[in-house]
Protein backbone atom coordinates (compact mmCIF):
# COMPACT_ATOMS: atom_id res chain seq x y z
CA UNK A 1 0.00 0.00 0.00
CA UNK A 2 2.52 2.28 0.92
CA UNK A 3 5.33 0.50 -0.29
CA UNK A 4 6.82 3.31 -2.41
CA UNK A 5 7.38 5.16 0.78
CA UNK A 6 10.12 2.71 2.11
CA UNK A 7 13.37 4.21 0.27
CA UNK A 8 16.65 4.51 2.25
CA UNK A 9 19.36 7.11 2.84
CA UNK A 10 20.95 6.39 0.14
CA UNK A 11 17.86 6.79 -2.30
CA UNK A 12 16.94 9.89 -0.69
CA UNK A 13 20.26 11.25 -1.54
CA UNK A 14 20.39 10.19 -4.72
CA UNK A 15 16.83 12.25 -5.36
CA UNK A 16 18.30 15.08 -4.27
CA UNK A 17 21.49 15.10 -6.26
CA UNK A 18 19.59 14.88 -8.74
CA UNK A 19 17.20 17.65 -8.08
CA UNK A 20 20.48 19.77 -7.20
CA UNK A 21 21.46 19.11 -10.13
CA UNK A 22 18.57 19.62 -12.40
CA UNK A 23 17.43 23.13 -10.94
CA UNK A 24 20.95 24.39 -9.46
CA UNK A 25 21.33 26.09 -6.33
CA UNK A 26 19.74 29.13 -7.07
CA UNK A 27 16.32 28.14 -8.18
CA UNK A 28 16.12 25.27 -5.01
CA UNK A 29 14.48 27.95 -2.82
CA UNK A 30 12.07 29.76 -5.62
CA UNK A 31 10.68 25.39 -6.14
CA UNK A 32 10.21 25.34 -2.18
CA UNK A 33 8.43 28.43 -1.97
CA UNK A 34 5.84 27.99 -4.88
CA UNK A 35 5.53 24.11 -3.06
CA UNK A 36 5.03 25.60 0.05
CA UNK A 37 2.37 27.93 -1.73
CA UNK A 38 0.32 24.87 -3.74
CA UNK A 39 0.65 22.55 -0.33
CA UNK A 40 -1.26 26.02 1.62
CA UNK A 41 -3.60 26.53 -1.45
CA UNK A 42 -4.58 22.98 -1.46
CA UNK A 43 -5.34 23.22 2.28
CA UNK A 44 -7.05 26.66 2.33
CA UNK A 45 -9.32 25.26 -0.71
CA UNK A 46 -10.02 21.85 1.16
CA UNK A 47 -11.07 23.58 4.55
CA UNK A 48 -13.14 25.89 2.58
CA UNK A 49 -15.22 22.95 0.92
CA UNK A 50 -15.48 21.48 4.62
CA UNK A 51 -16.56 24.73 6.16
CA UNK A 52 -19.18 24.98 2.87
CA UNK A 53 -20.40 21.52 3.43
CA UNK A 54 -20.64 21.91 7.35
CA UNK A 55 -22.47 25.14 6.69
CA UNK A 56 -25.34 23.02 4.27
CA UNK A 57 -25.72 20.43 6.68
CA UNK A 58 -25.72 23.08 9.67
CA UNK A 59 -28.74 24.74 7.40
CA UNK A 60 -30.71 21.60 6.70
CA UNK A 61 -30.84 20.76 10.55
CA UNK A 62 -32.60 23.99 11.14
CA UNK A 63 -34.64 23.70 8.27
CA UNK A 64 -35.53 20.22 9.48
CA UNK A 65 -36.21 21.28 13.45
CA UNK A 66 -38.03 24.60 11.96
CA UNK A 67 -40.39 21.78 10.14
CA UNK A 68 -40.92 19.83 13.65
CA UNK A 69 -41.59 22.76 15.35
CA UNK A 70 -44.24 23.36 12.80
CA UNK A 71 -45.68 20.01 13.20
CA UNK A 72 -45.44 19.69 16.89
CA UNK A 73 -47.82 23.29 16.96
CA UNK A 74 -50.45 21.96 14.35
CA UNK A 75 -50.71 18.83 16.66
CA UNK A 76 -51.03 20.66 19.39
CA UNK A 77 -53.79 22.96 17.78
CA UNK A 78 -55.48 19.45 16.47
CA UNK A 79 -56.05 18.67 19.96
CA UNK A 80 -57.85 21.85 21.52
CA UNK A 81 -61.45 21.08 21.73
CA UNK A 82 -63.69 23.49 19.59
CA UNK A 83 -66.13 25.63 21.33
CA UNK A 84 -69.14 25.49 19.78
CA UNK A 85 -70.42 28.76 17.59
CA UNK A 86 -73.46 29.70 20.23
CA UNK A 87 -70.73 29.50 23.25
CA UNK A 88 -68.47 32.02 21.49
CA UNK A 89 -71.31 34.70 20.54
CA UNK A 90 -72.46 34.49 24.59
CA UNK A 91 -68.46 35.05 25.59
CA UNK A 92 -68.28 37.53 23.56
CA UNK A 93 -71.36 39.81 24.51
CA UNK A 94 -70.39 38.99 28.13
CA UNK A 95 -67.06 40.79 27.14
CA UNK A 96 -68.85 43.55 25.70
CA UNK A 97 -70.93 44.23 28.66
CA UNK A 98 -68.02 44.01 31.19
CA UNK A 99 -66.27 46.38 29.53
CA UNK A 100 -69.11 48.66 29.23
CA UNK A 101 -69.91 48.64 33.06
CA UNK A 102 -65.97 49.28 33.65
Amino acid sequence: MLLFLDIGGGEIFLILFVFLLLFGSDKIPEVARGLGKGIREFKDATNGIQREINDSIMSIKKETDISQEINSVKTHIDKIPEIPAEHKMEELSEGKNNASEK
